[in-house]
């Protein structure tokens, strides 16, 4: 028996559709997390041992955009018991199947009208991680199909897919399986979606949100098995295996070929297949470098319990070819003695910064002649992978019509100590005397990439106090180090918000208004986290349209966001009965 919308849609991110209806009242907020309108302070959330659990109830943890995802079961006590929310959104759609959808797919909220010519901030949303099965086939077809409907009915520009190397390449070296893909991708082009193709070298599963466990190729993992120094290691020999080690980057590893050769095969397969889509409907390659997709070394991995929001993390450098690589170093400088491992007494994962002789505001050894030896070792190291990254996926797009981008991660907890050690442990050499971001902005203006930056949604009274987190002032040094290297600068929101607190923040936070002097520069893009059910419900479908409007619009608009939802509704309202009549046909 088919299933109804309710359920296809509704399983688009693999959550079941409640079929019974809370009675329970829900106040104007309820959508949004618990951490999104928390405003006070928490009471003290140190941990006292550095194996104490710490999980505090309403903080926000870091998330990475294709790490998370909102897992709601929330159903409007007003609706229907056999309508989801996600089936009232796709009421909103426009069917591709008629002409009248191809007329209305043009129309901004204006009958009739075509859409004017772009300006703004184009707006991406992105999929789930499991939208491409083991099977290699589309995950959950009619839903996604009528989702990227609903997209586009919206002024979205377009979507992100993650291409998993876990899945494309996973039985054998150089042997690519891109079904389901290839299906997913000319879904988006019949709908007239832009595609940010991320290339996803890394694991999924084992950070926050993971929705569902997507391992590395096989043959990769095998190989790591045989020799477990091609995994990032911390001082207590845990093994990471979300994403190959970069001290192991030039080492033929992997069946006789390096990582990073591994990495520029795939990507050179990708455009082989692809070629007749990239430059019209792929128009940008994201190439991981790291967990999560992220530049960053695995600092707080999430698996197991291991790491705890607000952790410092721990520095991730004692596999074999990372400690040979240290050792090279302190000869060069003169010091082999700093060669034979990294700092001993930066704590655990779970500590705080005052907790630790090496991270300590006074004192610490963070701010010593081997500190800063080591720390410029570590980043640099980070700052190499992705120039010989960038350098292969610059060569291998170069005229292809495509925006190279890389992510890096807001990593804002402990960001108003003086040390700043979750940002340092990640890789990030930034204190409060040193600007780690500008050379990685640098870094990507040689290859003339896009720095592509999370936690744009975030103000920093939302966060706990004690922590001295900071995401406003974070997102301000990075856009101030970007427009100093003149590198163009996109965002994601870190957490699932559906709310207008959030939305007029990334509005703030997308027009680049650092001090009133940003002229006419604006973030080139905004990736909206993420497809799921609960983005699909009314009230908030209703806030996002208007919120795509205002993005779209640009600085120098006008019209009120009050004003921007009233004219969303009623296009939502006239574009009703052409969806109602297509969705009886489709389950008939």
């Amino acid at each position: 028996m088919a299933l109804n919308w309710a359920h296809q849609i509704g399983t688009l991110a693999g959550t079941p559709i409640p079929t019974e209806v809370t009675t329970r009242e829900q106040p104007s907020s309820a959508t949004a997390s618990a951490s999104a309108v928390w405003k006070a302070p928490v009471a003290n959330i140190r941990c006292k041992t550095p194996n104490e659990a710490l999980s505090p109830p309403m903080l926000t943890p870091p998330l990475s955009p294709r790490s998370a995802t909102c897992r709601s079961a929330f159903v409007s006590p007003m609706m229907r018991p056999d309508l989801s929310a996600a089936c009232q959104a796709y009421e909103t759609l426009v069917p591709v199947e008629t002409a009248e959808a191809e007329d209305l797919s043009g129309v901004e909220w204006k009958e009739g009208g075509m859409k004017e010519e772009k300006k703004g901030v184009p707006v991406y949303v992105m999929m789930p991680l499991d939208s491409v099965t083991y099977g290699n086939t589309v995950n959950r077809k009619k839903a996604m199909n009528a989702s990227l409907n609903a997209l586009k009915s919206a002024g979205v520009e377009g979507i992100m897919i993650d291409v998993w190397w876990g899945l494309v390449e996973r039985e054998a070296a150089g042997a690519y399986n891109w079904g389901g893909y290839a299906e997913l991708l000319e879904m988006a082009k019949k709908h007239g979606l832009k595609v940010q193709a991320v290339m996803s070298f890394h694991q999924c599963g084992g950070n926050v949100g993971d929705s569902c466990t997507i391992p590395l190729p096989k043959w990769v993992t095998e190989e790591i098995d045989k020799d477990p120094d091609l995994a990032y290691t911390d001082q207590w020999g845990r093994r990471n295996y979300e994403y190959v080690s970069l001290g192991c980057d030039s080492i033929p590893a992997l069946k006789g070929r390096t990582p990073v050769q591994c990495y520029a095969d795939f990507m050179r397969a990708f455009r082989d297949n692809f070629k007749h889509l990239i430059g019209d409907t792929i128009v940008e390659i994201q190439v991981g470098m790291g967990p999560a997709g992220e530049l960053r070394y695995p600092s707080y991995p999430e698996e197991n319990g291991t790491w705890k929001f607000p952790g410092i993390g721990a520095f991730q450098c004692y596999d074999k070819y990372m400690l040979s690589s240290l050792k090279a170093a302190a000869e060069a400088a003169g010091k082999p003695e700093w060669g034979s491992t990294g700092p001993t007494d930066a704590g655990h994962y779970n500590n705080w910064p005052e907790d630790t002789p090496f991270f300590k505001k006074e004192g610490g050894g963070w701010n010593s002649p081997y500190g800063e030896f080591f720390l410029s070792w570590y980043s640099q190291m980070l700052l190499d992978h992705g120039e010989r990254i960038l350098s292969s996926a610059t060569s291998i797009f170069e005229d292809a019509g495509v925006k190279i981008s890389v992510k890096v991660a807001g990593i804002h907890w402990h960001y108003g100590t003086r040390s700043h050690p979750p940002e340092l442990t990640a890789g990030y050499y930034n204190t409060r005397y040193r600007d780690g971001y500008f050379p990685i902005a640098q870094m990507l203006a040689r290859h003339g990439a896009v720095f592509n930056f999370t936690c744009i949604e975030m103000r920093d009274h939302e966060q706990p106090q004690d922590a001295l987190c900071a995401p406003e002032k974070l997102v301000k040094q990075v856009a101030l180090a970007t427009a100093a290297a003149q590198v163009p600068l996109a965002g994601e929101n870190a957490l699932p918000r559906y709310d207008e607190y959030a939305h007029e923040q990334i509005l703030q936070a997308s027009s680049l208004n650092i001090d009133g002097s940003s002229d006419d520069r604006e973030m080139c893009a905004f990736t909206y986290l993420r497809m799921n059910p609960s983005l699909f419900h009314p009230e908030n479908w209703r806030r996002f349209v208007a919120f795509v409007k205002k993005m779209n619009e640009g600085k120098g608009a006008h019209q009120c966001l009050e004003q921007l939802e009233r004219e969303a509704e009623h296009f939502v309202h006239i574009t009703q009965p052409l969806v109602q009549e297509a969705a009886v046909a489709l389950v008939q």
